[in-house]
């Protein structure tokens, strides 16, 4: 089989988009473009079964994209991501309370890193902090921690 009649066949387009999509979500991640990678994927298993025509493939790509998204999405936010149901997530004991080291230092509304648990991690601070100085999780935010003195909270 020749490579241009390979690539004209839908299954086969249909299957390459979901591929690219797919690897897209973890370059991009935000899980949301999986959903249409799965769509596709969706669209070429039919394509392959029943030889649907492009109407049909547009329709499938989008109700099956548009309804995984819509049914999943939160689900595996809240099972991978550790999210509750406003799509906050949860501040857990992995977080909050730890005692880490400062390894690049932190001025006052400046950023700067800790070590927790083996990475380093975005933090801020109210307080000049040195490196070298142990801290403690206050808080979090998106992917930057919150820092303090331990002898400030207590």
């Amino acid at each position: 089989m020749e490579w241009q009649t390979l690539f004209s066949r839908p299954e086969i387009i249909w299957f390459l988009i979901g591929l690219v999509l797919i690897v897209m979500e973890f370059v991009l991640p935000g899980l949301i473009i999986i959903f249409f990678g799965i769509g596709a994927w969706l669209t070429a298993l039919g394509c392959m079964l029943y030889g649907f025509g492009l109407n049909a493939q547009l329709a499938i790509f989008i109700f099956t994209s548009l309804f995984a998204l819509v049914l999943l999405r939160n689900y595996l936010r809240r099972r991978f991501f550790n999210e509750d149901d406003t799509g906050e997530e949860t501040l857990t004991d992995e977080f909050i309370g730890k005692i880490v080291t400062v390894e690049q230092a932190i001025a006052p509304g400046k950023m700067g890193k800790v070590m927790l648990k083996g990475t380093l991690w975005e933090a801020k601070s109210d307080f000049a902090l040195k490196k070298g100085q142990i801290v403690r999780i206050i808080g979090k935010e998106s992917i930057v921690l919150i820092v303090e003195p331990p002898e400030i909270t207590g």
